[in-house]
Formats: structure tokens, C-alpha cells, sequence
């Protein structure tokens, strides 16, 4: 069975899903488009060649009944179009953020539940290839039991996605609850809610605001540093937002009772540490060297996944879409878990009860 696939949203976003889903022949392909601005469902549609398109999402609910709709639009539209799609019988994939608070996350969760749809979020870094190779190095024990995770997320507010919402007073990020941090730290806690498995984890949250700007409107108040310090029963874990690093850096860092970790999702590249363990001065020595091979061996990595075609900004995307479609067809649990959505929707809706209230 080949499912048929539609896109609810025509912006930046959409073409990265239009793209991996294109990779998927035999499994999905994309029927119709949709977009509240009909000029940028048609654009979609020309250039990945989608049949269809519309500026009317019931009109392409009911012509060209998909079995999924991918969820693209920001974030407000995401529990009314998202309950239109599952009342129309459709599988449903929400790009993140899930939807505005935990309430709304309950209430769409409920409702794929009672429609016996699936539903599913775009963790795409849960499924990045860095991060299969940790669970990899979890599976067999060489980290003991976790003590400690550092997630590290920078932000370039001089890309492109930057500068619009920096250009742009009525931009809709400006009216997110957590405002630039909502649109992104989803990115952030679902690599540490594998970690910390507590319902209610202790957070603390401060954020400030290092850009200087004084336009006269939202832009002013939106801050752009957040800071976040997370306790659970048995793992505690650092998060840090930042918008000013330089180079930028994504990463998780996980410390274990056997081993230390450090994952780099822009490197790609998954490595131990080592402390000297010699009680001599050439011990001292060994560590870099030890590093330097580290390095090596997963710089030849992944030249061999360039030369297979698997090594691209896409690659977390296509595997998450793949298992996704595959969890509908072969009827099985979807790729995220509902109560991690849940999770990390109530950590959010925590994390801005404690920052809302530093900002302007």
C-alpha cells in the first residue's frame, strides 16, 4: 500500500518534508497541497510536482482524501487543522512546536485517540544518525546508568529564519508564549527527556536578553539567552538556549557512572572522553591521541555515509517520516511516545510560567 500524503502549510518547512517524502517511493507519495495563501501551495506544488493544491483545507480533506496530512503552519493552527485532518480520517504528523500549551497537546492526543488515528511530532533529531549511534553505546552498557545530561541548542538570528521574524513585528513567533524559545527548545528537552523519565521533573528556568534593540514594539521584549537547570528522581540535566555563541553548537553531553559521552549533532560525530588512567607523565599525553583517533574514525564515517547518499541535514527528517509511515502501515506504536509529548508540552508550559515574567 502506498499512502497518499498531503502538506497543510507551504512555507520553509514544507518543502524539507516534500523533499524526504519524494525519497519514499513505493511507501508515500504527496497528492495535495494546502496553504491559507494559495500562491504558496501552488509554488509547492510546482516545484515537487504535487498534483494539487489548495488555499481550502476541507475542500482537499474531502476531494482528495489522504491517508496523512503533515501538519507545516505555525503553531495556533495546529490543534484545529490537526482535528480537521483526524475528523476527515487522516494520520497526522505536527511539526513542532506540538501545539500552543499542554492543554491543547491533551486535547489533540485525546481526540487521535478516539479517531484510532495516529499521531506523530517532528523530534527530528531523535532519529538523527549521532544519536542512533548513542543508543547504540546505551544498549551495550558502555555507559553505565546516566547521572547528568547537558543539552546545548545555539540559534543564528542572522539566518534566514532569523532575520524574518527580526524584521517583522507581526511575525507569529512574536506571539508564542515562550516567543523565540517556543518555536526551537523542543529541540533542546527531547534530548533529555530520554533521560530524565519523571512525570513531573523539577525545573528552573531564567532567561535575559542580550541583543540590544529598541524598535519600539514586541521585537524589544523578545528575550534571546534561557538557561535551564532540571531534576528528576535520579538524572539531573542542564539546558542552554543561545542565540550569541559563537561557533554555534548543538549538542548532548551524558555522563554516566562508566562513561562520559559527548554527541555533536552539527559534527556528527559521537565520542568518549578519557582521563589519564596512567600514573605516569606519559599518560598525560595519551588522552588527545586517544581523541584524535575518535575523531578519525567517525570523520571516515561519515564520508562513507556522504558516499551512500545518508549523510545530509535531512537525514533525522527521512528516518522519522520513514518510521512514522511505517508504524501506520504495519499498524504500530508511532516513533514518539504520546506521554513525551506530553512531557515536554507541561515542561514548556512550565518553563514559560518562570520566564514570561522576566520580559518586558
Amino acid at each position: 500500500m502506498e499512502l497518499r500524503v498531503a502538506v497543510a502549510g507551504c512555507g520553509k518547512v514544507a518543502d524539507m518534508h516534500a523533499e524526504e517524502i519524494q525519497k519514499m517511493p513505493g511507501i508515500a507519495r504527496i497528492v495535495a497541497a494546502y496553504d491559507l495563501e494559495l500562491l504558496m501551495a501552488e509554488q509547492l506544488s510546482s516545484r515537487y510536482n504535487i498534483p494539487k493544491y489548495y488555499d481550502d483545507m476541507d475542500k482537499m480533506l474531502s476531494i482528495d482524501r489522504p491517508d496523512v496530512v503533515h501538519i507545516t503552519t505555525p503553531p495556533h493552527s495546529h490543534l484545529p487543522l490537526a482535528t480537521k485532518a483526524l475528523d476527515a480520517g487522516c494520520h497526522v504528523y505536527v511539526e513542532k512546536p506540538f501545539t500552543m500549551n499542554y492543554d491543547e497537546a491533551v486535547k489533540l492526543i485525546e481526540h487521535a485517540l478516539q479517531a484510532e488515528r495516529k499521531l506523530t511530532i517532528g523530534y527530528t533529531f531523535l532519529l538523527d544518525p549521532p544519536a542512533l549511534a548513542m543508543r547504540e553505546i546505551l544498549a551495550n552498557d558502555l555507559l553505565g546508568e546516566p547521572i547528568h545530561v547537558e543539552s546545548f541548542y545555539s540559534y543564528d538570528l542572522g539566518s534566514s529564519y532569523g532575520t524574518a521574524l527580526l524584521s517583522d513585528s507581526n511575525h507569529w513567533v512574536h506571539r508564542l508564549p515562550g516567543k523565540l524559545f517556543h518555536n526551537n527548545l523542543d529541540h533542546l528537552l527531547s534530548k533529555i527527556t530520554e533521560f530524565i523519565d519523571d512525570d513531573q521533573p523539577e525545573i528552573a528556568a531564567f532567561s535575559t536578553r542580550r541583543r540590544q534593540s529598541h524598535l519600539g514594539d514586541v521585537r524589544d521584549d523578545m528575550h534571546d539567552e534561557l538557561r535551564l537547570l532540571i531534576r528528576g528522581e535520579r538524572t539531573t540535566a542542564y539546558g542552554t538556549f543561545s542565540a550569541h555563541t559563537s561557533p554555534g553548537l548543538h549538542f548532548c553531553r551524558v555522563y554516566g557512572t562508566k562513561n562520559t559521552i559527548h554527541v555533536d549533532y552539527a559534527a556528527r560525530t559521537v565520542t568518549f572522553e578519557r582521563v589519564p588512567r596512567e600514573p605516569t607523565k606519559i599518560g598525560q599525553f595519551l588522552p588527545a591521541f586517544e581523541q584524535a583517533v575518535q575523531f578519525t574514525r567517525q570523520g571516515m564515517h561519515n564520508m562513507l555515509q556522504f558516499v551512500r547518499g545518508d549523510f545530509h541535514p535531512g537525514s533525522g527528517l527521512n528516518r522519522l517520516i520513514k518510521a512514522y509511515y511505517r508504524s501506520i502501515l504495519d499498524d504500530k506504536p508511532p516513533p514518539v511516545a504520546y506521554r513525551d509529548i506530553l512531557r515536554i508540552s507541561a515542561m514548556l508550559d512550565e518553563i514559560w510560567r518562570q520566564t514570561v515574567r522576566e520580559q518586558p
